[in-house]
């Protein structure tokens, strides 16, 4: 689609007083026309764009008519580079990867240790997806899942493990040939998949508590929760698990020895409590909440509730960066939020790089500084992975 056709869609999505709309093709107009013309500052590249929408009009008439329109136009143009000037700070983007014909919600991901492929689960589109990082392409799926949310792949023994919340299962597959080797049931809503770094099983939440499989695929655990988790993760040091728990308006600590729930610790006036990202040497837990759209950081020696920030909304995956010292909120709001740490009590947002609308889940690679976010089919927006360079602080 050419640049003025980009800014007439944008013109007539302010007439009819579609902010979103209007927003999302500004950034993508302008976007196009800044990697044109490097040379020119934000500032000037806005100006060369309304210019350029200008000449859509074809009589004086016109212009006149829609003065006021162009103004605001220009202002939210104005105000849309304050937001590309951000991609000048931790996130650059590097490129995107389609995902061709993959439609609806997607969800987790992960990858393999050599850092060559990402594994997506494609919830609405019943598929798993599988990446080429080094060809930027898909090069396979698995198709025919039922609602599939939580992947994780094993590298020690080539497994990718897929939860599929519409039946309630947790299949195994070859992590070269793809072939399944096994399904285990777990009843309903298996969501996501984490790796027990000290034991090598596998534990998967689902229905109102966690499974627990170890690596010959054996069923060898539970936990009883009352609610269905969400989000949770491990201590690298200790035996606890923190687990997200919504409907009980809290984050449930779990002694991974004796395989029980302890305690909760609430998270104030904060709820939607579903991603989570830990920092174990400083014991700090980073809880996303969508009501309202917050970051609450909890003290894990005490559960004590350290800062609490407004942060990018629909958030559904968080991480934490500890070499940069800097936690990422990923929004379906259409942006990924940054937080600085300072010292384990004082944290900074520096901003927010846009992403996509719907756009709230991913992936973060410490070794290869990227952070992968999923960007799904929304209109005239093709599902896509969107993949970003962390920068030095």
């Amino acid at each position: 689609m050419s640049l003025p056709l980009r800014l007439h869609r944008c013109r007539k999505s302010f007439r009819s007083y579609r902010w979103e709309s209007l927003g999302e093709a500004c950034f993508c107009a302008l976007e196009g026309y800044r990697k044109r013309l490097p040379h020119r500052s934000s500032e000037q590249v806005a100006i060369i764009a309304y210019r350029t929408k200008l000449t859509l009009s074809s009589s004086l008439n016109m212009r006149i008519r829609f003065l006021l329109g162009n103004l605001a136009f220009l202002f939210v143009l104005l105000s849309a580079v304050s937001t590309l000037g951000e991609d000048a700070g931790p996130l650059r983007i590097e490129k995107e990867i389609p995902l061709p014909s993959v439609e609806g919600r997607i969800d987790h991901f992960s990858a393999d240790d050599t850092g060559e492929r990402l594994f997506i689960a494609a919830l609405g589109n019943s598929s798993v997806e599988i990446v080429d990082l080094r060809k930027g392409e898909r090069t396979a799926e698995i198709k025919g899942l039922e609602e599939p949310q939580g992947v994780y792949y094993d590298s020690k023994i080539g497994r990718l493990y897929v939860a599929t919340g519409g039946d309630g299962k947790l299949r195994v597959y070859d992590g070269e040939s793809l072939v399944l080797h096994d399904t285990m049931e777990f009843g309903n809503d298996a969501d996501n998949v984490r790796y027990d770094q000290k034991t090598g099983d596998i534990w998967v939440g689902y229905g109102n508590g966690i499974a627990i499989v170890n690596s010959a695929g054996q069923k060898v655990g539970s936990i009883a929760l009352g609610s269905h988790p969400e989000s949770f993760q491990f201590e690298e040091t200790g035996n606890r698990v923190y687990v997200n728990v919504p409907k009980q308006f809290g984050v449930v600590l779990v002694d991974r020895q004796k395989r029980l729930a302890l305690s909760k610790w609430g998270l104030g006036a904060s709820f939607g409590n579903y991603p989570m990202a830990l920092d174990d040497g400083d014991k700090r837990l980073f809880v996303g909440c969508r009501l309202p759209a917050r970051l609450v950081v909890l003290d894990t020696n005490s559960g004590r509730i350290v800062v609490t920030f407004p942060t990018v909304g629909d958030t559904d995956d968080v991480f934490c960066d500890t070499v940069r010292r800097q936690i990422y909120v990923i929004g379906g709001e259409g942006a990924v939020e940054i937080f600085r740490q300072r010292d384990a009590d004082h944290y900074e947002s520096v901003g927010r790089t846009p992403t996509a609308p719907g756009a709230r889940t991913g992936f973060f690679a410490p070794n290869s500084s990227r952070l992968y976010v999923a960007a799904p089919h929304r209109g005239s927006q093709a599902a896509k992975v969107l993949v970003y360079m962390i920068g030095k602080n």
